[in-house]
């Protein structure tokens, strides 16, 4: 066994321990899904330059105002609480992947902020800051969405779901196809493949950032997954580990 599979393994493991204690307390379960979606929002929104806190976040997308922050920023937070709902739905409706759905979750992230450019592919050429890779011309991205989505019901369905997820989340990124919300989309990507699979989301946290963007640079152009399906294990990891620790399930009796 290789050391990838045995990473996927280790997951596999802790996520079947996990389902074999479903279904969950009504409550308990609530409370988890709350403060997953809070720490979900704050970090992909973190990443991109968002000042809102966890705290400001939370109260946020409880509808607060928070005093001295931007519009922008509030409308970040509950945008993509927003998107996470559509997530969860279409995930609960057996919703392929497909560039509309694609299109839908970009439309929710920049909803109000970029009208214009909202479910649009970009018109424009565009460069990442502080990437080495520099994404396609805008003429070519319908054309490299289509090959992706082509990938992913060809050679993707021989992967596993955690590779499938965090190739698709690389190689979107790599096309970036809309002006601005690829990041979030990204990461939105990400989760939709996960939860179809029965995985909890995997938080990118903003701790981790410039990490992340290493992992991202070295796939786009280098063509090596490894460093970034890492981080979508040891998120994956930590997220099943809140698991066990909220609803208070011995991981000591798991076989390992």
């Amino acid at each position: 066994m290789n050391a990838k599979n045995s990473k996927f393994n280790e997951i596999d493991k802790k996520k079947a321990f996990i389902d074999g204690k479903r279904p969950f307390p009504k409550h308990t379960a609530k409370r988890l899904n709350e403060k997953i979606l809070v720490e979900w929002t704050y970090n992909t929104n973190a990443i991109e330059g968002n000042t809102l806190t966890l705290s400001e976040t939370r109260v946020v997308l409880e509808g607060i105002t928070v005093g001295g922050k931007t519009i922008k920023e509030h409308l970040e937070a509950i945008n993509h609480r927003d998107a996470v709902i559509y997530l969860e739905d279409i995930v609960k409706g057996n919703e392929n992947l497909s560039e509309w759905v694609i299109k839908n979750l970009h439309g929710i992230v920049l909803r109000d902020i970029d009208r214009e450019n909202a479910g649009v592919y970009r018109k424009e050429n565009v460069v990442i800051s502080g990437a080495t890779h520099i994404p396609p011309d805008f003429l070519h991205v319908p054309w490299h969405m289509e090959k992706l989505i082509k990938w992913y019901y060809g050679e993707g369905q021989g992967m596993h779901p955690i590779e499938r997820a965090a190739v698709l989340h690389t190689d979107f990124v790599k096309i970036h196809p809309f002006v601005d919300g690829n990041g979030r989309t990204a990461r939105l990507l990400l989760n939709f493949e996960l939860m179809k699979n029965g995985y909890p989301p995997a938080i990118i946290k903003k701790d981790i950032r410039p990490l992340y963007y290493e992992a991202l640079d070295i796939a786009h152009t280098k063509g090596e997954y490894g460093l970034f399906t890492d981080i979508v294990v040891k998120a994956l990891g930590d997220s099943l580990d809140l698991y066990i620790k909220v609803l208070g399930l011995r991981e000591k009796n798991m076989e390992l």
